[in-house]
């Protein structure tokens, strides 16, 4: 498979304070993506993505190493007319309709006559053709964010550099983001994101990386990433006194108690099943037995708490 986006020993450092104290943005990043993949590209804050996207649109360059979008320069002219770009906090034109945004869009990108087309191509990909004559300041959160990636696909491009694309979003919007990012990639299009909201990505992405301080600490499928083996199994119990909840408790490795239910946290099938059997035996009833496997989530934290040390973690440099 060919390579979209390829990243070779990149580092950026910026200066800050009085005293122009560096502070690390990105140290020896290297990393490809293929083309026509979804690549979720992870983080905490202040990790560097953001300042990686930034090189990959040549909008900065980096202090060492180098960067390459489909075969060129970010900066080259070629290769900026095959990108498309939604940064985390757009700017909109809001007296202008949805409409005149896309056709001021497709001037800047010198469209001609292949405006219109795309305007209702991109319109009808987002599902604001309704909307198309109302004015963006009228749009809800999720409408602009929809709008956003219609104004970065406008001139069909073949790399889409998404930052943040669902943060904010309540969880239909979310889930509009998700199917038009899939849209994409049926398209063909390679689609870099990164996002904070892991349950997305991890729905979403043929791969991912993370990135804590500046450093890619882990790269890869999600199934070379996530172990597809039960890490505990979650028995959930109704009916139970008191007294039972205190005998069954030390059968398990955590408990949880919500009004009448009561959640047990066992390591496998075997002691699920001893726990149950004596939850009947006491007067209890099963409600659910749900396996429990790790998650992008669990993965993702275990990684930040291995990696950062504490300045890095409260932001102090």
């Amino acid at each position: 498979m060919d390579v979209a986006i390829k990243i070779e020993a990149l580092s950026k450092y910026y200066r800050t304070g009085f005293f122009t104290k560096k502070i690390k943005a990105l140290e020896g990043l290297n990393l490809e993506v293929k083309t026509g993949e979804i690549f979720g590209f992870l983080g905490p804050n202040g990790s560097g993505k953001t300042t990686t996207i930034k090189i990959l649109l040549g909008l900065t360059r980096p202090k060492h190493g180098m960067a390459w979008v489909l075969n060129r320069p970010p900066a080259h002219i070629e290769t900026r007319e095959r990108i498309g770009y939604l940064p985390e906090v757009p700017y909109f034109y809001e007296y202008l309709t949805a409409e005149e945004f896309l056709n001021f869009c497709a001037q800047l990108h010198n469209l001609g006559n292949k405006t219109k087309d795309s305007i209702e191509k991109n319109l009808a990909l987002v599902r604001l053709e309704k909307a198309r004559k109302v004015q963006l300041r009228h749009f809800s959160r999720g409408m602009l964010q929809r709008i956003g990636i219609a104004q970065a696909l406008i001139s069909d491009p073949e790399v889409v550099l998404l930052d943040e694309p669902v943060g904010g979003l309540d969880p239909i919007g979310r889930k509009e983001i998700r199917e038009v990012i899939i849209g994409l990639k049926k398209q063909g299009k390679t689609i870099f994101f990164s996002s904070h909201i892991l349950s997305d990505v991890e729905m979403l992405c043929d791969r991912v990386g993370i990135l804590i301080a500046g450093r890619l600490v882990t790269v890869g499928a999600l199934n070379e990433i996530i172990s597809e083996s039960i890490e505990s199994i979650e028995v959930t119990i109704k009916g139970l006194t008191p007294d039972a909840v205190s005998r069954l408790q030390r059968n398990s490795n955590k408990t949880f108690v919500a009004e009448n239910k009561v959640v047990f946290s066992v390591s496998n099938e075997d002691e699920a099943g001893f726990l149950l059997e004596k939850a009947r035996e006491l007067g209890g009833t099963l409600v659910s037995l749900v396996p429990r496997r790790r998650t992008l989530e669990d993965h993702f934290i275990r990684e930040v708490s291995k990696n950062m040390n504490h300045d890095e973690i409260t932001g102090n440099h």
